[in-house]
């Protein structure tokens, strides 16, 4: 044999050949000089004993997914359907020590735990992922280091008197780093899968582990790098002679796919930034993401295909997640198709569309599909066959699943702003167009867009929700979506007398109200007898007849018999101004004095609106629940974690528990 992966020793004289899991073969007897043979019984130890370290890591996360698991079935909380007696008696009763430990401990993490970490490195994320981050740098850090001789040996170079090969613990080292980072391959593929059996055993939804995805795949660029830097400081300096080795060790086909893995690498680490992301676009990002990956993990194993171990199971499970994909769609829309025959066929759905040419045409859909209820809180993918197969964007059901129907009633809105949603809006304007008796601003229409459903995915907000627990839900724009279903499944439920439930709904123009006027009626009629209320709050009614006259702010028909909601307007104090408000208001059967009208240009305070929610509680925990901009999801994550006391909640008084449930995937 010319070169090999450890090429100090004779093949020629080999007696016998000792295999080592996850490395190359090694020759017995060793035949060199003592130095290198104590360096090559180093450099053996210190990986055998590696890849023991990468079985105690993975038995590690395996060992806390357990725990998690059996953690989640003992304290799961009272199930949402619990039936109350309607006077509500007997659901405050005091808890006992063990059952306040966890609730106290919970409220104590929340609050230093919940806000933001650093903005500029980390970006919008919590503390506690941050830390769930450090923890496991610090712990691959350990593996990384122990259990390696770490020493010198100068040793003579054959055939070449006066020439001396310099061998330290930088070999050793270097291939362990370059082991843990094989190592790490299968967990990065399964934070990054939407079917991810880690939300199955934690009940986290998927877009949970995006941060540790990505920053894992940080610190695999890094453990690679320094892999391969050791590696050249040994071949290009340290061993003997220059450049002879390091011409040699280059050309091995070995070390070519190791290079082609290491330039793969940074493609991918480059164009995962949010630089690489805004100049590519998220779908061309999303589809080369996939692709380099693949690649990368080829290159991988052409590079050290001894662990092979840890690549073919993060092949595999990126290829079930696939499947598992195209089955769910598959199933889903394989029905009786309108010729009376079974098959696969997608929906059709009617599109209402409310024209916005400065934020961003909205388009509603509604269709009716025959499949099992999903958990509110989840949402679908949903592909435009009639735009493109390629792509898919996720949208939340503000309609309320119905638990044993055949049908389930599927009502979307979202924001056309650009790419795809872009030229669905645009096709959907093109065909209300053509139909001049349909209306542009928010009236059904013969207008009919196909699509294809794949999902449900996320969590479910309201299953392990306590009867007694306070509900503030505060949504932005088209985040009303996410809160929806949350106020309409507990409204629908028998509640005890003192819960309170409340909605903070932000939007920018009066006429935004009608994207979804029929649910806000359905949810007054349901909260007729409960300790509800409905605040919406217009940011922008002052543009609303300077930038389109002609459309009228609410519409009355798309709005007959909603809900009585508080309404507070940003605009102007003139007179006109509260005029159009007053008129706004009685369309939604809100007289004016039943409301102050504070015509002040600003979004609401959030830290005064949570903090009189909390402390208007009678008994109970507060959930809050919202969706909108990062701003405003940065901002409620520190308003929260300073309302949650610990110390009260272990002493019995639930009231200074209040968590956050956020769905940031929107834009306000």
């Amino acid at each position: 044999m010319s070169l090999s992966a450890r090429h100090i020793q004779d093949f020629s004289t080999a007696s016998e050949v000792e295999p080592h899991w996850g490395y190359a073969d090694r020759i017995v007897p060793c035949t060199n000089d003592p130095g290198s043979c104590e360096y090559l019984d180093a450099v053996y130890h210190g990986h055998d004993v590696g890849m023991y370290y990468t079985g105690i890591i993975w038995a590690t996360i395996g060992g806390i997914l357990l725990i998690w698991a059996i953690g989640r079935h003992f304290l799961r909380t009272h199930p949402a359907g619990v039936q109350l007696p309607q006077d509500g008696e007997g659901i405050h009763a005091k808890k006992s020590a063990l059952q306040r430990l966890p609730l106290a401990a919970s409220s104590y993490a929340r609050r230093y735990l919940l806000p933001d970490a650093s903005r500029a490195l980390f970006g919008r994320v919590t503390r506690t992922q941050v830390l769930t981050l450090l923890v496991l740098c610090g712990y691959l850090t350990i593996w990384t280091f122990v259990g390696i001789v770490y020493k010198k040996w100068v040793t003579p170079v054959k055939k070449m008197p006066g020439v001396y090969n310099t061998r330290t613990g930088l070999g050793p080292w270097s291939d362990r780093i370059g082991v843990i980072a094989y190592a790490l391959t299968p967990l990065s593929i399964m934070l990054s899968s939407r079917e991810s059996i880690l939300s199955l055993v934690t009940g986290l939804p998927y877009q949970s582990f995006n941060f540790l995805h990505r920053w894992l795949g940080y610190v695999i660029f890094v453990q690679s790098t320094l892999h391969t830097i050791g590696w050249l400081i040994i071949e290009l300096r340290l061993y003997q002679p220059q450049p002879t080795v390091a011409i040699e060790w280059v050309n091995q086909l070995y070390i070519i796919w190791g290079i082609v893995a290491m330039i793969i690498l940074l493609a991918l680490v480059v164009l995962s930034t949010p630089w690489g992301i805004r100049m590519t676009g998220y779908e061309v990002f999303r589809k080369l993401h996939y692709i380099l990956a693949m690649v990368y993990i080829g290159a991988c194993y052409g590079h050290w295909e001894q662990l092979k171990v840890f690549l073919i199971p993060g092949l595999i499970v990126w290829f079930l997640d696939r499947a598992i994909r195209l089955g769910r769609t598959a199933l889903l829309h394989y029905n009786f198709l309108p010729s009376g025959h079974m098959g696969f066929g997608a929906v059709p759905a009617n599109v209402t569309f409310f024209g916005d040419e400065i934020n961003g045409h909205v388009i509603r859909l509604d269709f009716d599909h025959a499949h099992d209820a999903w958990a509110v809180g989840q949402h679908f993918y949903i592909t435009f066959p009639e735009s493109t197969i390629w792509q898919s964007h996720p949208f939340t059901p503000h309609s309320l699943p119905i638990y044993g129907a055949d049908t389930q009633r599927h009502s979307y809105i979202f924001r056309a702003k650009q790419g795809e949603t872009r030229k669905i809006a645009e096709l959907s304007a093109k065909r209300l167009i053509s139909a001049p008796e349909n209306s542009v601003n928010g009236s059904k229409s013969d207008n009919k867009l196909k699509v294809l459903l794949t999902g449900p995915y996320g969590e479910h907000t309201v299953s392990d929700l306590a009867p007694e627990t306070n509900v503030l839900c505060i949504a932005g724009g088209t985040g009303i979506t996410y809160v929806l279903p949350v106020l309409l499944d507990i409204a629908s439920r028998p509640q005890p007398r003192d819960r309170k439930i409340s909605l903070i709904w932000v939007v920018r123009r009066r006429r935004d109200i009608d994207w979804v006027a029929p649910e806000l009626a359905t949810l007054k009629r349901k909260c007729k007898a409960l300790r509800a209320g409905i605040h919406i709050y217009v940011t922008r009614a002052a543009e609303d007849a300077s930038h389109d006259p002609t459309v009228p702010a609410i519409s009355e028909k798309a709005t007959k018999n909603a809900c009585a909601t508080d309404i507070e307007v940003a605009g102007s104090s003139s007179d006109s101004s509260s005029a159009s408000v007053s008129s706004a208001l009685s369309v939604h059967g809100v007289a004016k004095a039943d409301m102050a009208v504070d015509h002040i240009q600003a979004r609401p305070d959030l830290h005064a609106a949570v903090g009189d929610f909390v402390a208007g509680t009678v008994m109970g925990s507060t959930d809050v629940f919202a969706s909108g901009p990062g701003g405003m999801i940065s901002e409620l994550r520190s308003i929260v974690a300073g309302l949650n006391r610990g110390g009260d909640v272990w002493r019995g008084d639930d009231r200074g528990s209040v968590k956050l449930t956020c769905d940031d995937r929107l834009e306000w």
